[in-house]
């Protein structure tokens, strides 16, 4: 097997906690919540009469099109717009490096794509004809497009790529950016993944598969991950982008490294497109490469970063999947405070896993106080910020489709020279 070190240089992210890495990373540890208000809230404005049921939602905590020039932004879906916020943020923070735009990739993944483009130009051609559809609707709304525009923006020639596997988009597109440098085919990878479908009809099809939360009274309590009384998840938005390198080109140029990307393990259940397999076998095998690609074993992972969507059936099976391969380890489950961000959702906590092992820290798993964490669980769930040195963090997703994929990361230099402080 290729052993080439492939290292995390560069991190963004535009989230329901904060606008950038730093506000949100910030937020999680105090346990804040990025969940808000549903329709009365105004986050569906306009459909009061569409017969919705009430529920909440993590938009982003300010609007990306606000971070970008007018112009552009109003040439972007708003998927697209996180995107591009959140890779310039990671590009800046891995010291906008000079490479070779043959050997620089992009990988960019999603699980919808620019849907709002979708609905909004589909009423315009209902509503007044097609000669007032936007010119520019189809590079809005195709998935590929946020990749494709980070490409552009930063010269990326050595290949562009979107991974569309629902909620394990994101971390499948970080996982493809590792495999593009151990096969020698990049230097650098710009990859994560982007999501904004918190419209009126994704709503409503989750609702009526009853998947979503019915704990709608109190937004901030709604997300509830292993809790014993969990009904289901929180829909949010947001993007997150790291950079990755080859240890030896970020040698070469003297960057700093957050942490290594030392496995990743993917995996398919083919079982069905919603449920997971009763015997977590295609989760227990995602989980098992990537240990197996970082040379690593199961004593050596000092929490794994869940799934956890907050669905009694999820969280049972994914328990049950950890179980067998680690015992009764420790557990975060960040969704608690971000809600679900789909194609975004491995990106953002593959980022948290990161910076879990940079600063040692376990963020901490909200809303488990009032029920307490399931007792079918039978994991450590971290329920407050626990400071301990984290050497190896897993972090899951998994996907409709039996899509899973596991990421493993670890530390890059020893907790004794890190700083005090946790913010990046």
């Amino acid at each position: 097997m290729d052993r080439t070190e492939v290292v995390v240089t560069g991190l963004g992210a535009i989230t329901p906690l904060g606008p950038d890495v730093p506000s949100t990373w910030d937020a999680l540890l105090a346990g804040e919540s990025g969940i808000r208000g549903g329709i009365n809230g105004g986050i569906l404005r306009g459909h009061e009469d569409a017969g919705l049921p009430e529920t909440v939602a993590g938009t982003m905590a300010i609007d990306p099109a606000e971070l970008l020039p007018r112009v552009q932004a109003r040439r972007l879906d708003r998927s697209q717009q996180a995107a591009l916020v959140a890779a310039a943020e990671a590009w800046a923070d891995a010291g906008a490096p000079e490479v070779d735009p043959d050997r620089l990739a992009a990988a960019v993944g999603t699980g919808i794509g620019g849907v709002q483009t979708l609905l909004k130009e589909d009423d315009v051609l209902e509503a007044t004809g097609s000669r007032r559809v936007s010119p520019r609707t189809v590079p809005m709304l195709m998935p590929n497009a946020a990749a494709a525009l980070i490409s552009i923006e930063y010269g990326a020639q050595a290949g562009v790529y979107t991974p569309v596997s629902a909620c394990s988009s994101g971390a499948e597109a970080i996982a493809l950016g590792a495999r593009l440098i151990r096969a020698g085919e990049a230097d650098v990878v710009i990859a994560g993944g982007t999501e904004a479908a918190i419209t009126p009809i994704t709503v409503a099809g989750f609702a009526q598969a009853q998947a979503l939360s019915r704990h709608t009274g109190e937004p901030a309590s709604a997300s509830r991950p292993f809790a014993a009384d969990r009904s289901g998840f929180v829909l949010s938005e947001g993007a997150a982008v790291v950079v990755l390198e080859s240890a030896e080109h970020a040698r070469a140029r003297g960057a700093r490294v957050h942490a290594v990307l030392a496995g990743a393990g993917i995996a398919a259940d083919a079982h069905h497109i919603t449920a997971p397999a009763a015997d977590g076998s295609g989760q227990i095998s995602a989980m098992r490469k990537a240990l197996a690609q970082a040379g690593s074993t199961p004593e050596r992972i000092s929490h794994i970063n869940a799934h956890a969507t907050g669905t009694p059936v999820g969280d049972i099976a994914e328990a049950r999947a950890i179980r067998q391969v680690f015992g009764r380890a420790t557990v975060t489950a960040p969704k608690a405070a971000l809600g679900h961000l789909f194609g975004a959702a491995g990106a953002i906590e593959a980022l948290i896993a990161i910076l879990s092992v940079e600063h040692g820290v376990i963020p901490p798993t909200r809303n488990l106080t009032s029920a307490g964490v399931d007792p079918d669980i039978d994991l450590d769930i971290v329920a407050e910020r626990r400071d301990d040195p984290q050497e190896a963090v897993l972090s899951n997703s998994f996907g409709f489709g039996g899509q899973n994929v596991s990421l493993i990361v670890t530390c890059a230099r020893p907790h004794a020279s890190r700083p005090a402080s946790t913010t990046p």
